[in-house]
């Protein structure tokens, strides 16, 4: 170990420390007992450049243990990234600074991912080596290997301990992701004591039977050690490698290293001393970085500057001699240039059949992949129920790395983990796909991807009751006002063939949001007033004869042509209502006052809303003067037709409803 090492990783730990005690707020353990490890990756084996952290063929760095960000903070600070500044490191956990208390992609410069969840950074970590795996060989020729790179992902017990981490890495070793590269702080601590309270398992075992190529470094503060096995798990390209590094969590802090105490508190004044005399650092002086260390931080980043250059120079070369390959290249990494052909009339186009929503999709995802060839997505196990299979595309799998199909198994959480990493990689669009009734397993990740604003795009059916005879564990209920809820998360649930090519166009034009499609699975008709207007979230699909209408009904989905059916039936009684498609109240909401006036004016107080769902999140557009006809329960075992009649959804209950109004 070169001293420059060593003062380097000691360096990382006095500022993480620093940090932490400054806001008296943090998680000191993970960087003090990691530093070493994490040093050493980003010194000599991760391929980056700090003056551009953007570079397409980078090594990709995710810490998963999210709590210990004053690791990442204090190497992206040492490195040079993005001018992350000591007076940054300073504001840890403060409002508005660049070094909030977990990672946050988008936010600071050099964050691969939001992390925080544990075990998140895992399944995004598995999507990021698999976009590598597979625009590898869409793109790399022998003689040019222009897609090149890592994934590193590190993480503790915690993330160890969660299915998704188990889920993930499940697929990652049926796969084959050689470029996966798994670092394991194994230090046995966690938040209630030593992890023997409650996780005995051998980890390694389990990684061995995932199919992992499994490293042990028993010292995490040997250099040399982790310095070899990094290098042994890069030779191995047939399998993903688990690196189990033996750690002590809190290491340098006599008091608390090696216990719970290190985890989520701050060291203490006292204690933060005790750590840099043990360190061989000034005790009274803070946020003090020796220049030598900054000075070795900027040679190193100055020789990978150069493996951009050489990079660089490659792909130039590979341009020249497969001159083909360049509008490809193009499309993969620049796919706006082909946003246009979503606006041309034969995407809109579609015929006059009942269908369902799902399989309407289908059909769409289809027409997208002809468009967007960069298209990477997949289901967790539902392809043929979710109708999301891509014609003539190939499946990824590890004899075949150029296939567009994904088959995650029955992994839903690690799925929708797997597709954000796609979208953070880089160069590829992607989609995940199961039955709305599994979004809560979905649901976290899915709120990952509204924290980062990436537009993963998810593709959820059986939306509603009239999944029928699979019963109430199938059918969902409050998943939609669920979705909903979330902050910059844009659901849209189409009524017809229109409102599901509108859903589509609207997700993939997304730049910074992601977009839930909620389908169905019976046949709907396809309706004369649905339109492109579809994109506001809700608009006028059937109006009354009066300017001002008597009452106003609302609805989403297969409830709207119900909604229509019903209007035409209180005409003969010459009640003349409007009836508002609401495929999206995100978008709804988005428009402005006078479009919402136009469309819901205040002065119509008779509204009903129609969903076959929670009426949780329909009280704005109701009002206090209005109704529901809604699910007020779960489900039931039945055929469709039977349960929408008995839980009310019948043009009969809904006339009957507004009537009530009156």
């Amino acid at each position: 170990m070169k001293n420059i090492d060593e003062l380097s990783v000691n360096s990382i730990r006095v500022l993480a420390a620093d940090a932490v005690q400054k806001a008296n707020s943090g998680h000191p353990g993970l960087p003090l007992g990691s530093a070493a490890m994490a040093y050493e990756l980003w010194a000599h084996h991760m391929k980056h450049n700090p003056a551009d952290p953007e570079w397409i063929d980078r090594d990709r760095f995710i810490l998963s243990g999210g709590h210990g960000s004053t690791l990442i903070y204090s190497l992206l600070h040492i490195f040079g990234y993005g001018n992350l500044s000591m007076d940054d490191m300073k504001q840890f956990r403060q409002l508005g600074s660049l070094t909030p208390g977990h990672p946050e992609y988008g936010h600071t410069i050099g964050v691969e991912a939001t992390t925080g969840p544990l075990g998140a950074g895992m399944g995004m970590a598995v999507g990021m080596a698999m976009a590598e795996a597979h625009l590898a060989s869409i793109f790399n020729k022998p003689d040019y290997k222009v897609i090149d790179h890592f994934t590193y992902v590190l993480g503790g017990d915690g993330c160890m301990m969660e299915g998704i981490s188990s889920e993930a890495f499940s697929l990652a070793g049926t796969l084959g992701l050689g470029k996966l590269i798994v670092l394991y702080d194994s230090n046995n601590i966690s938040i209630e004591g030593n992890t023997d309270i409650a996780f005995r398992e051998d980890v390694r075992k389990r990684f061995e039977a995932f199919g992992f190529q499994t490293l042990v470094v028993e010292d995490g503060n040997n250099l040399e050690e982790i310095a070899k096995a990094i290098e042994h798990a890069k030779e191995d390209l047939t399998r993903p490698t688990m690196i189990t590094v033996k750690t002590k969590i809190g290491f340098g802090c006599p008091a608390k290293e090696g216990t719970a105490a290190a985890h989520g508190d701050p060291l203490g004044e006292d204690n933060v001393k005790a750590l840099k005399k043990n360190l061989g650092f000034p005790e009274d002086v803070s946020f003090n970085i020796p220049q030598e260390v900054y000075d070795n931080a900027k040679s190193i980043s100055e020789v990978n500057a150069k493996k951009e250059d050489e990079w660089n120079t490659l792909l130039e070369g590979y341009f020249k001699t497969y001159p083909q390959m360049k509008a490809l290249w193009e499309q993969y990494f620049n796919s706006e240039i082909l946003n246009d052909k979503l606006d041309e009339d034969s995407f809109w186009e579609y015929g006059d059949k009942p269908q369902a929503t799902r399989s309407v999709s289908g059909d769409i995802i289809n027409r997208i992949k002809d468009i967007y060839p960069n298209m990477f997505a997949g289901a967790a196990d539902l392809a043929p129920s979710t109708k999301t299979y891509m014609k003539d595309c190939g499946d990824f799998s590890k004899e075949n790395y150029s296939g567009k199909n994904i088959h995650f198994g029955v992994r839903e959480i690690a799925m929708a983990a797997i597709g954000n990493g796609i979208t953070l990689h880089g160069g590829l669009k992607t989609f995940v796909s199961t039955f709305f009734v599994f979004s809560d397993y979905v649901k976290p990740m899915a709120r990952l991807s509204s924290l980062m604003r990436i537009p993963t795009t998810y593709v959820l059916t059986h939306d509603s009751i009239g999944v029928g005879e699979d019963g109430p564990t199938h059918e969902p209920i409050e998943q939609l006002a669920m979705f909903r809820a979330m902050p910059d998360f844009t659901v849209f649930r189409p009524a017809d063939a229109t409102e599901t090519i509108a859903a589509w166009y609207y997700a993939m034009k997304s730049k910074d949001t992601p977009t839930a499609l909620v389908l169905s699975r019976q046949n709907l008709p396809q309706l004369e007033g649905t339109s492109k207007e579809a994109l506001k979230g809700g608009y006028v699909v059937s109006d009354s004869t009066k300017e001002t209408p008597d009452a106003i009904i609302m609805a989403s989905g297969s409830e709207v042509s119900l909604a229509i059916d019903a209007k035409n039936e209180l005409s003969k009684d010459g009640i003349d209502v409007r009836v508002v498609s609401m495929p999206s109240f995100d978008e709804f909401e988005k428009q402005s006052a006078e479009y919402k006036e136009s469309v819901l004016p205040a002065t119509v107080r008779k509204r009903v809303a129609v969903e076959a769902a929670a009426e949780f999140g329909w009280g704005k557009y109701v009002g206090l003067d209005g109704a529901y006809v809604t699910m007020h329960s779960f489900g039931a075992s039945a055929p469709g037709s039977q349960l929408f009649k008995k839980f009310g959804f019948t043009t009969e209950n809904v006339v009957a409803t507004v009537k009530s109004l009156f």
